[in-house]
């Protein structure tokens, strides 16, 4: 067996070039920071920090086009582990998770850490047992390593019906946050800014493919780290003196905890299954921040947390990007650097949380009723804070945040200039084209290479193959382009539906296709099929009202049910073909050939014979 030095895959000059992308995004901010400081129109001053980063990813994703299927596919496996880590966790958190679940900390308290901890257990159960295996199958669509795992074409054909389901509630999530917060900065209605979005992120991708979105979301995740992280470290450095508000918000909730009491907030108990958290729009603080199971009951929080992480684990977007490291070393090297880089912005989500809380807190304990401060006035003039009552005395009921917005207060409510605001409003808009990103590319490789070729195992010729797979992915942003303004839905609940429904329905299949030989294709369709029409009908029935809980919990019942139907159906027919078990044995060997690439070498090799026969 024959090794090639990893250096040869890896090019050695990365770091300069992303060094280079994060000298030019904070020359941007400082020159903004400057503008504003010289009395320039604040017009101007967004509409840099709006286009600016914007105009840079598209440059980076432009300047990545190719011509060849493996780096279209799989940017030619050799993304380091680092950066495929970065748009692992960036493109799992999104704008969704970044906006809208900092608002619900800030709400609701500690009960988001339901959604967070699953996340964070989603990617070690990938780490551990699902991405190393599927790294050395090397398919480029989650559907196709199904379908030649169990040499079945209908179960490639329905895998890529039931994912293309939550691929597409999730681009549509992006797609409202992205146009919600580009319409706060720029005052231009956002379904316009939601098509403007979509043709930024196909030019991106179309000439490269998941080369271009590979070095895309490395540069977007280095603007959501920097431009996150950098204002809410101001903000501690005021209040903390520190420059870590991951560390040192201790002291804080220990305030807010003193505050709360002091105020007679109630330390809400909420039944076992209740899941209640706050909606987009306006919500106005109900609960004790550090108090568990207030808005989530018990039981309804471990169910969710469970969920998420079989959803992360499993998500049909996040996988195939672990096909693009050098080896499987590599992909478990990334799964590390993904847990720790969302673990930080999970911290830091939390921090920003308590971080507004404490002005509110003060502001309601203040001594002078009457007077309003200016940072809650400017609030109001910026639509992040509406006032529900009338009365001179200002107290924490009277108050309602715009949910989505919280992460954008906290630099107003601290006095910073408001650049920092706009560079908390640039991560939004980067974790968003993120996540578009990724979930589009995933989408239109899996209808082009399980829809469109999906009745036959040879690939088409290259140029053909490549041809379907852009048209596809152009096809794959507009749908979700179009659903986000057509049917614009809370996008928390639609990452919550498309997490829940990838979980019930790949998981289980997924783990016993690796850890379990006696799996037929039998099984794999009937736990596809069940857990995909258990989870749709419950979470449909759960908004119907039908159910006293929400559909996000009711449908956690998917998980287990495809699961025994997997194992039942499987041991009910015949047994696996003797190559279905050999092929579970190479997987399970990290070092050799990739599986996938050997077999289409051959059958490239078998088509050229024919062609010349």
């Amino acid at each position: 067996m024959t090794f090639t030095p990893r250096t040869r895959f890896v090019n050695p000059r990365l770091g300069t070039y992303f060094g280079i992308f994060a000298s030019a995004l904070a020359a941007l901010f400082f020159m903004a920071a400057i503008l504003e400081q010289l009395g320039i129109s604040d017009t101007i001053v967004r509409w840099m920090m709006l286009l600016g980063p914007v105009a840079l990813y598209g440059s980076i994703g432009m300047a990545s086009a190719t011509r060849l299927p493996l780096d279209y596919f799989a940017a030619g496996r050799r993304v380091p582990a680092i950066f495929t880590g970065l748009a692992l966790a960036i493109s799992a958190l999104g704008a969704t998770g970044l906006v809208a679940l900092t608002g619900v900390f800030f709400v609701s308290g500690f009960d988001g850490l339901a959604i967070t901890i699953g996340g964070l257990a989603g990617f070690v159960v990938m780490a551990i047992l699902l991405a190393p295996f599927l790294r050395k199958f090397g398919a480029y669509t989650v559907p196709t390593y199904l379908g030649r795992r169990f040499e079945s074409r209908l179960l490639r054909l329905l895998a890529a019906a039931f994912l293309a389901v939550p691929m597409l509630l999730l681009v549509a999530a992006e797609f409202h946050i992205a146009g919600a917060v580009a319409a706060w900065m720029s005052n231009i209605p956002a379904r316009s800014l939601i098509a403007l979005f979509a043709l930024i992120v196909l030019a991106t991708l179309i000439l490269g493919g998941m080369r271009s979105l590979s070095w895309s979301n490395a540069a977007q995740a280095i603007t959501v780290v920097l431009a996150f992280l950098v204002p809410v470290a101001l903000v501690a450095v005021l209040v903390t003196k520190l420059p870590i508000p991951q560390l040192s918000y201790g002291p804080i909730v220990r305030s807010l905890i003193r505050e709360e009491a002091a105020l007679a907030l109630p330390a809400v108990s909420a039944s076992p299954f209740a899941f209640v958290l706050p909606d987009e729009g306006f919500a106005t603080i109900t609960k004790r921040f550090a108090t568990p199971f207030g808005a989530i009951g018990p039981a309804a929080f471990v169910v969710t947390m469970l969920t998420v992480m079989a959803g992360i684990a499993s998500a049909p977007w996040l996988l195939p990007r672990v096909s693009t490291t050098p080896g499987v070393h590599d992909a478990r090297k990334s799964l590390s650097w993904a847990t720790f880089i969302f673990g930080v912005l999970v911290l830091t989500m939390t921090s920003v949380a308590a971080f507004m809380r404490a002005p509110v807190m003060d502001l309601a304990l203040a001594s002078d009723p009457g007077h309003l401060p200016d940072w809650l006035q400017q609030l109001r003039a910026a639509r992040l804070v509406e006032m529900t009552s009338a009365s001179t005395r200002i107290a924490v009921g009277s108050l309602a945040f715009n949910r989505d917005g919280v992460f954008l207060a906290l630099p107003i409510a601290t006095g910073l200039p408001s650049a920092f605001v706009y560079l908390a409003a640039a991560s939004a808009i980067a974790a968003a084209m993120a996540s578009i990103a990724a979930a589009s590319m995933a989408l239109g490789n899996l209808l082009a290479e399980d829809v469109l070729n999906g009745l036959s195992w040879e690939p088409p010729s290259d140029t053909v193959r490549l041809i379907m797979a852009r048209a596809m992915l152009a096809a794959a942003i507009g749908v979700g382009a179009a659903l986000a303004i057509v049917a614009p839905t809370d996008p928390l609940s639609l990452l919550l539906w498309a997490l829940t429904i990838t979980g019930s329905t790949a998981f289980p299949v997924l783990i016993l296709s690796i850890w379990w030989k006696r799996i037929n294709s039998f099984g794999a369709l009937a736990g596809m099929i069940s857990g995909f029409v258990i989870s749709s009908g419950a979470i449909i029935a759960g908004e119907a009202g039908i159910f006293d809980t929400a559909g996000t919990v009711a449908a956690a019942v998917a998980l287990p049910a495809g699961t025994v139907a997997a194992i039942l159906v499987s041991a009910l027919t015949p047994p696996p073909t003797r190559h279905e078990l050999e092929l579970v044995r190479d997987i399970r060997v990290p070092g050799g050939e990739i599986l996938y690439d050997r077999e289409m070498q051959r059958l490239r090799l078998k088509q050229r014979r024919n062609s010349t026969a």
